[in-house]
């Protein structure tokens, strides 16, 4: 091989010439390399380097990315879309003095593309492809590997030179289409299980090639059969094949983008030194790699067709595949073992007799639902339909299993309320006052936001507010509770259990409403004050650090206080007292001696009616503000403090209706502080954004339970946002705001949409890579489209007309122009509406198509195998489902019918017996029922064979419970509140059922895996107890 002088690895700036920085690359282990590869005149097998990678200081050590980045957390890869679209010379000329000998490697690269490339590609967009792909010459590093470097660099700086060539080459990527869903694989010399821990997220920050072809793993130019291998298996989501544009045309090489964001899923080890690593790809929460150019897609449009069909399927279809990976990789790569992977099947996924399920309350007349990945391609949460409320509710995934819904029952009528850590597990947990029944409730809290069941205390009667804090020095925390009905103070010692039991009450002053803890008299021993709202004063009660206390004296303020705070208003390290007084619209400042005394009151006008006051830094001047809630005229007052114990004129701005309660923090982590109150008079949370000087932005509100009167916040699910929680003193709830950390929150979230909404589907309909929601409104005859912002928020509905009284819906993409269209069933009239789609996310109404009467589901597949979507619909009067096969252009022919059982109530279709046909099975909810239609791959299906279920069906569908292959039916019997699983024999016929108990009226199911075991779990909407239940499937 030619020994090349590396003097010529130099850059020339204003005539002077400067050594280039090759990374940290030593040419004393290149030369390594040139030692151990084949002869270089043997052509007969050319090496992909990119392929398999290798440990530091072994050969081809410069292909190596991923050990070099695994753990690394950098930036995302933006800013090289703004350079401008170049040829191939010129995008590559800030890299000629980098890249070694690379003006000759364009010009190969230019003649060996294609004067019309495939996929569209222009010739410098193909020749950028191929020119990636190009080995360097020994011993200087290759173009694609300097540039994988550059993108693993924490210094984004250093990807600055090859801006412009990525702008080209990332072009280029983007324009080719994505591989459908698939596994494709990556290896590494060198064992790399313990730094993937299963559930672990992972990002590949350089381009990686892989490959789907077997052979490359088998050939001991790549990892061989011996020594420490690693073998990733992915789950790709936006690969890219780019054999027809490589300089490595005999292999079928596959490309991923920089940014490529994943989760572990398994590890396998089917032979010595051999590890198998399978990871999922999912999209990542924050743009990891811009887009090159507008309206480009980086991820796949949506088309969703057969993965709509056999959604859940798809992970136990991709199950099999690894472990058919697994056993050929075993007896290929391994020693001869016995090895032999084992796969869970099971007779009872769902246990005999079935499991009790996990139950979520939702609202009014839960009528249908549907999954899918709103927020992150990890977590399926539910958007379920409200028929009498007119809205569609979304329940948020916790993963796991169980879903969030931020509403908790507590005592009767709730007050108020407090979070800190009371049983020291380092979790926040809640303590509710209950006016209505005279208790407290105490709601320990779990690690992702979520709260354990009320554990509920006796105190005295009309419990107000309280204070959390160690009055008798034992490091755990207790409680004070001011009882209004009896004129006292509760105190509850805590046991460090998240229990109290002891209690102690001391009289104080006349209906006291508030109550606060401080050392008044600097002996280090918790006091309290409470604000007496009947006689106009505050009562002072001294602590003796043992859990007791008693009365020191009483001091006037302002008419009927309702709250007191305390701190330090006049920097003289002596505890000072502001009280707001509902009577007269004051605030009533109170500066402290020291010795448990205080000063005559200073007061403040502030808003009518005033409710409640905190006191902190507003303007970040180091002097203490206070803000009150007005209850009166739906107000907050702003009062900048002089640090002196006086106080400017208040700044007053609008806050909700009747707002009770306000508190302040920094919801947006600016390091500003925010204001945020309960508006009881709109059932709603206020939130003020500050501004860092002591104003505030204009209010922005968030639903919450009925009466909302106390407001806290606190970091509930560790991460490091703020949340909030608020008692709905109208419903007996509390309810609970996860919070994003820029602002806003996230809560049970209720979107309007038209009247008696009755099915709803979910997909990609504006090609941006967020969920959107469909939505068929009976009682209007309409349409609801919701776009959704991909961050599990929606805008509000775009409606359309369809015929009369619609019912069911179904997305598909029915003229091949890779765009979403609608079929929607009109049960009023007995049609079908054809809803083109355009590419933003609207429609077009083509044309309605008659079918039986009242048709109440749909569904869409290639029932005749010519390439083109046809459509069942069942036709409840008729007992009958209409069949009407597509031409491909959004149009279809005259319907062809078939009896099938009484009332068919719900379609689906699959292949139930392994032929490659499309079969329909039919909820028959007059004869309870399921019909299942065998099809012949022509159009026409066989006679109907009945299987009897439930009470009244009315929803089912098909996925494979027990892992055996083999699709199995659910069933939602609303007539006696069951569920029935039916598991297939794989030749169309079924075994018989086995029931599980659910809610009242169940009128849908759905299946999914909701906690990433890779089993399929049920989950059953109820519409009269307005719930969901949830199965979790228990194969072993």
């Amino acid at each position: 091989m030619e020994n090349h002088d590396t003097e010529r690895l130099v850059e020339r700036r204003n005539g002077q010439s400067r050594p280039v920085e090759l990374a940290t690359i030593e040419l004393s282990d290149v030369k390594i390399i040139v030692e151990n590869v084949d002869d270089p005149s043997d052509n007969s097998l050319e090496k992909n380097h990119r392929l398999v990678e290798t440990k530091s200081g072994d050969p081809i050590s410069m292909t190596t990315n991923i050990i070099n980045g695994l753990k690394l957390e950098l930036s995302p890869v933006v800013g090289y879309a703004a350079e401008p679209l170049l040829p191939l010379s010129k995008a590559c000329a800030p890299l000629d003095s980098i890249v070694y000998n690379l003006s000759n490697h364009i010009k190969v690269a230019l003649d060996q593309t294609p004067e019309e490339p495939p996929n569209g590609l222009t010739i410098d967009e193909s020749a950028a492809i191929r020119l990636y792909t190009m080995e360097g010459e020994m011993p200087y590093p290759s173009l694609y590997w300097m540039l994988n470097q550059a993108l693993m660099e924490n210094n984004r700086e250093k990807l600055r030179p090859y801006l412009k060539y990525l702008k080209l080459l990332l072009t280029a990527l983007v324009k080719l289409p994505c591989n459908p869903q698939r596994t494709v694989w990556r290896g590494v010399t060198k064992n790399l299980s313990a730094d993937y821990p299963v559930g672990t997220k992972v990002t590949w920050w350089a381009f990686s090639s892989c490959t789907n072809e077997m052979s490359v793993l088998t050939n001991d130019i790549y990892l061989g059969s011996n020594g420490k291998r690693t073998l990733f298996s992915v789950e790709a989501i936006n690969s890219r094949s780019i054999t027809a544009h490589s300089s490595f045309p005999n292999e079928d090489e596959i490309i991923l983008l920089p940014g490529t964001h994943m989760v572990v899923q398994s590890q396998l080890s089917p032979a010595i030194d051999l590890h198998i690593i399978h990871l999922k790809q999912i999209l990542p929460d924050t743009v990891l790699l811009e887009p090159p150019f507008k309206d480009a897609h980086v991820y796949p449009i949506v088309k969703r067709e057969w993965y709509r069909k056999k959604r859940f399927a798809i992970p136990i279809f991709l199950a099999v595949i690894v472990t058919i990976m697994v056993v050929i990789l075993g007896s290929v790569l391994g020693t001869r073992s016995n090895f032999k992977p084992t796969a869970y099947v099971c007779d009872a996924p769902f246990n005999v007799p079935f499991a009790t399920p996990d139950t979520y309350k939702i609202g009014q007349s839960p009528v249908s639902a549907t999954l899918d990945h709103f927020m992150d391609g990890q977590n399926l949460d539910m958007m379920i339909v409200q028929q009498q409320a007119n809205d569609v509710t979304m329940l948020v995934s916790n993963g796991g299993g169980t879903f969030h819904i931020p509403i908790y029952p507590v005592g009767r009528s709730p007050y108020y309320v407090i979070t800190a850590d009371f049983n020291r597990d380092k979790i926040l947990d809640l303590a509710v006052t209950n006016s209505g029944d005279g208790t407290v409730s105490v709601l320990l809290g779990n690690t992702n936001g979520t709260f354990q069941s009320q554990k509920n205390y006796r105190v005295g009667s009309l419990p107000m507010s309280m204070v959390s804090a160690d009055f008798d020095n034992d490091t755990k925390l207790d409680v004070a509770v001011i009882n209004s009905g009896d004129n006292t103070v509760s105190v509850l010692l805590g046991n460090g259990y998240g229990t109290f039991p002891i209690q102690t009450k001391y009289p104080v002053g006349r209906l006291p409403y508030s109550v606060i803890s401080g050392d008044f008299n600097n002996d280090k021993k918790l006091d309290l004050a409470v604000a007496n709202s009947a006689d106009g004063t505050v009562s002072v009660l001294l602590g003796n650090g043992y859990g007791s206390f008693e009365m020191k004296g009483n001091y006037t303020v302002g008419r009927n206080p309702y709250s007191v705070i305390s701190n330090d208003f006049n920097n003289d390290r002596k505890l000072d007292l502001a009280v707001v007084n509902f009577g007269d619209n004051t605030v009533s400042i109170l500066l402290g001696n020291g010795d448990s005394t205080f000063q005559t009151q200073i007061n403040y006008t502030v808003g009518s009616l005033p409710q409640s006051l905190i006191s902190t830094d507003f303007n970040n001047d180091t002097k203490l503000d206070l803000a009150v809630a007005n209850s009166g005229d739906n107000t907050v007052s702003v009062l900048l403090g002089n640090a002196d114990g006086t106080f400017q004129k208040q700044d007053i701005y609008t806050f909700g209706i009747y707002p009770y309660s306000v508190i302040a923090a920094d919801f947006n982590d600016d390091n500003k502080l925010d204001l945020a109150a309960a508006s009881f008079g709109d059932n709603t949370i206020i939130l003020l954004l500050g501004n860092g000087n002591g104003t505030f932005q204009k209010q922005s509100r968030y639903t919450v339970g009925k009466s909302p009167y106390s407001v806290i916040s606190g970091d509930f699910n560790n991460d490091k946002k703020l949340d909030v929680a608020v008692t709905n003193s109208g419903e007996d709830t509390v309810s609970v705001l996860l919070g994003n950390g820029h602002g806003s929150f996230e809560t049970q979230k209720h979107y309007s949409v038209g009247n008696l909404p009755q099915s709803v589907i979910s997909a990609d309909f504006n090609n941006d890579n967020s969920i959107d929601v469909v939505v068929t409104n009976y009682g209007d005859n309409t349409v609801s489209i919701l776009l959704g912002n991909g961050n599990r928020t929606f805008h509000a509905q775009n409606i359309y007309k369809v015929g009369t009284s619609p019912y069911a819906v179904v997305s598909r993409d029915f003229n091949r122009d890779s765009i979403l269209d609608l079929a929607v069933t009109n049960s009023g009239d007995g049609t079908v509406s054809i809803l083109l789609g355009n590419e933003n996310g609207t429609f077009q109404i083509l044309n309605n198509y008659t079918v039986g009467r009242s048709p109440y589901s749909i569904v869409a597949g290639d029932f005749n195998h010519d390439g083109k979507l046809d459509l069942a619909a069942a036709n409840y009067q008729d007992n009958a489902v209409s069949v009407l096969l597509g031409y491909a252009n959004g149009t279809f022919g005259l319907p062809t019918n078939y009896t099938v059982g009484s009332l068919p109530y719900s379609i689906i279709t699959a292949d139930f017996n392994n032929d490659n046909r499309l079969d329909l099975a039919v909820a028959n909810y007059g004869d309870n029922t399921v019909s299942v239609l065998l099809g012949n791959g022509d159009g026409i299906f066989q006679a109907q064979h009945n299987y009897t279920v439930g009470s009244l069906p009315q929803s089912l569908i098909s996925v494979d419970f027990n892992n055996d292959t083999k699709l199995d039916l659910a069933v939602a019997n609303s007539g006696d509140n069951t569920v029935s699983v039916l598991l297939g024999n794989a030749d169309g016929t079924f075994q018989a059922q086995v029931k599980g108990t659910t809610g009242t009226a169940p009128i849908c199911v759905l299946s999914g895996d909701l906690n990433g075991d890779q089993k399929l779990d049920l989950i059953v909407v109820n519409v009269v107890s307005a719930d969901v239940s949830i199965f979790l499937n228990r194969c072993k």
